[in-house]
C-alpha cells in the first residue's frame, strides 16, 4: 500500500512537471521588441517626466538655532531643472536605467532670521551643482500578464551647494549660507529618491494598466495580448512575448492550441519590431468561426442577374422533375465555412485557404427553403499585412477558387460553368464582406500616444516581422493622466 501510494504520489508530480515544462515552452503569438534606437526617443519623454516630478517636490518648513541666530525657512520651490546630461539605458537581465550627472537645480526659499532684537525676512536663491541620480527600473510579468516595474534602486547625491541672500542684511548672513546650504542638501537628497520611486510604482504603473491585455477586438471575439514570460533584457534590447491569441466572446475557454513556429525577431536597425506566428492569425480565424460569421446567404438583389440565371439553366431539370410548381420561385446561395481557414506565411507572402459548403436553394413562398444540390467551394486568397498607428490590419484577395461537388463527379463536370460567375460573385460579395471585418484592425500593445510610423513589412517562413520607427502624439505625462482617468468602460476589459 505505501508503494503504492509513493507511485501515485510520484506519478502526479511527474505530471504536474510535465505540464509546467509544457505551458513555459508554448511559443509566443505576438513579439514586441524595442531596441535602444527606440530608447533613445524615449529618454527625451522620460527626461522631461522627472523634471516635471522633481519640480513637484515638496519640502519640508526648517526651523533651527545657531549661536544668536534663530531661523525659519518656508515656500522651499524648485524654480529650474537642468539635466543636461540624462541618459536611458537598458540593464541586461533587469530592466531600464535613468542616469543622471552633473546637472543641476535651482532653488527659492524664504528666509525668517532672528538675531538679538534684529528681526529680517528676504528670499534666498540657491542652485545644486552637481546633482547625480542614478535609478534603476526592474521590469517584471505581473499575475495578469501585464508588464509592470517591481522594485525601483534610486541613488540620488548632490555634490554642492550655493545660496545668494537678499534683503537688509543680505551680505551679513552671507557666513550662515554654508550651515543653511548644507541642511537644503541633505533635505534635498532626502526627497529626490521618494519622488521618483512614487512616480515610477505609482505614475508609470498605471500607465502601464492601459495598455490592453485581454480586450474585446469587436462584438464576437476578443484577444489576449497576456505576456507568457519576464521581459528579455539585454544591452540593445527589450523583448517582450505576448500569448497573441484571439478568443471567441461567447465561449472564451474554447481556444486554438499553439504548434506553430515561434517568431524570431534578429533586427535592430529600426526602433520597434512587431512579429506574428501563423497561430495569432489563425486564432483569430478560428475564433470567428466558432462565433459563427462564416456563413452568408446570396439571396435576392445580391444574387448577380447572369448567376441566377446560370443557376436556373443548370438545375432546371431538378425542378422540372421533382418541384415543378416552383420553376419560377427565387433561387438562393448558403454559404458556410465548414472548418476553421488555415494561414500560411512564406518569404513570398502570405496566405489563407478555406474550405466553404455551397448549397442551391429554392424559396418555396411562405415555406421553408428546399435544397437543390451541394457542393464543396475551396479558395485561396492572398492577405496582405499592414499597420497603421498601432493598429494591424490585413486585406484578402482572392487568388485560387475551385468548386466540386459532393454527390458525384458527373455534377462536379456539371459545375464547370459556375466556377467563373461563382468567382465572381466571391469577388463581389464575399471578399468586401472579409475585408470589412480586417480593415477596422486590431489593436497591438501599445500605450495610448505611442504609434508605429515609416513602417516596413517582412515575411518570414511561419511568421511575419514588422519593423517601424515610433512617434509620440502625447507626452508622457499626458499618457499616464490619460492612463488614470480611463475608465473601466472604455478599456472593454474581459
Amino acid at each position: 500500500m505505501f508503494r503504492l501510494r509513493m507511485t501515485s504520489c510520484l506519478l502526479s508530480l511527474f505530471l504536474l512537471s510535465v505540464l509546467s515544462i509544457m505551458a513555459a515552452a508554448q511559443p509566443a503569438g505576438c513579439k514586441i521588441r524595442i531596441t535602444d534606437k527606440g530608447l533613445d526617443m524615449l529618454k527625451f519623454e522620460t527626461q522631461r517626466f522627472v523634471e516635471e516630478e522633481l519640480s513637484n517636490i515638496s519640502m519640508p518648513e526648517m526651523m533651527g538655532k545657531e549661536g544668536r541666530f534663530q531661523y525659519t525657512i518656508t515656500d522651499v520651490k524648485i524654480t529650474e531643472l537642468n539635466l543636461t546630461h540624462a541618459d536611458l539605458q537598458f540593464v541586461p537581465e533587469v530592466g531600464l536605467l535613468f542616469d543622471v550627472q552633473n546637472s543641476s537645480i535651482s532653488l527659492s526659499f524664504h528666509r525668517r532670521i532672528l538675531y538679538w532684537f534684529f528681526y529680517d525676512t528676504g528670499n534666498i536663491n540657491a542652485s545644486a551643482e552637481g546633482v547625480n541620480i542614478n535609478t534603476v527600473l526592474s521590469l517584471i510579468r505581473d499575475d495578469e500578464g501585464r508588464l509592470k516595474i517591481n522594485n525601483v534602486t534610486c541613488d540620488a547625491k548632490i555634490d554642492k551647494m550655493r545660496a545668494k541672500f537678499s534683503g537688509t542684511l543680505g551680505k551679513v548672513y552671507d557666513f550662515l549660507s554654508k550651515f543653511l546650504t548644507s541642511g537644503m542638501r541633505f533635505l534635498l537628497n532626502q526627497q529626490i529618491c521618494p519622488a521618483l520611486n512614487h512616480s515610477a510604482l505609482v505614475h508609470v504603473n498605471s500607465m502601464l494598466d492601459t495598455i490592453p491585455v485581454r480586450t474585446e477586438v469587436d462584438q464576437f471575439i476578443g484577444i489576449d495580448y497576456s505576456l507568457i514570460d519576464d521581459p528579455v533584457v539585454t544591452s540593445r534590447s527589450l523583448d517582450m512575448h505576448f500569448r497573441g491569441m484571439f478568443f471567441d466572446l461567447s465561449d472564451p475557454n474554447n481556444t486554438l492550441a499553439n504548434y506553430a513556429v515561434n517568431p524570431v525577431i534578429r533586427e535592430y536597425d529600426r526602433m520597434v519590431y512587431l512579429a506574428l506566428s501563423e497561430f495569432f492569425f489563425d486564432s483569430g480565424m478560428y475564433a470567428y468561426y466558432r462565433a459563427g460569421i462564416f456563413q452568408m446567404d446570396i439571396i435576392n438583389e445580391k444574387m448577380p442577374k447572369d448567376l441566377e440565371m446560370l443557376l436556373r439553366t443548370t438545375y432546371f431539370g431538378t425542378l422540372m422533375m421533382l418541384y415543378p410548381a416552383l420553376v419560377d420561385a427565387p433561387l438562393s446561395l448558403h454559404l458556410a465555412v465548414t472548418s476553421p481557414p488555415k494561414t500560411t506565411i512564406k518569404t513570398s507572402g502570405a496566405t489563407v485557404s478555406m474550405t466553404a459548403s455551397v448549397k442551391v436553394m429554392v424559396l418555396p413562398p411562405g415555406q421553408p427553403p428546399i435544397q437543390l444540390s451541394s457542393m464543396t467551394m475551396e479558395s485561396k486568397f492572398n492577405a496582405k499585412v499592414s499597420m497603421k498607428g498601432k493598429r494591424l490590419a490585413v486585406h484578402a484577395d482572392l487568388r485560387r477558387f475551385k468548386i466540386f461537388s459532393n454527390q458525384s463527379a458527373l455534377e462536379s463536370l456539371a459545375l464547370i460553368p459556375l466556377q467563373a460567375p461563382l468567382k465572381a460573385m466571391l469577388q463581389m460579395s464575399v471578399v468586401p464582406l472579409i475585408n470589412n471585418w480586417t480593415k477596422k484592425g486590431v489593436q497591438i500593445p501599445l500605450a495610448d500616444g505611442m504609434d508605429f510610423i515609416e513602417e516596413v513589412v517582412e515575411y518570414h517562413n511561419g511568421f511575419i516581422v514588422i519593423g517601424a520607427n515610433l512617434h509620440f502624439s502625447k507626452g508622457l505625462r499626458e499618457m499616464i493622466t490619460g492612463g488614470n482617468n480611463q475608465t473601466e468602460a472604455e478599456t472593454n476589459t474581459v
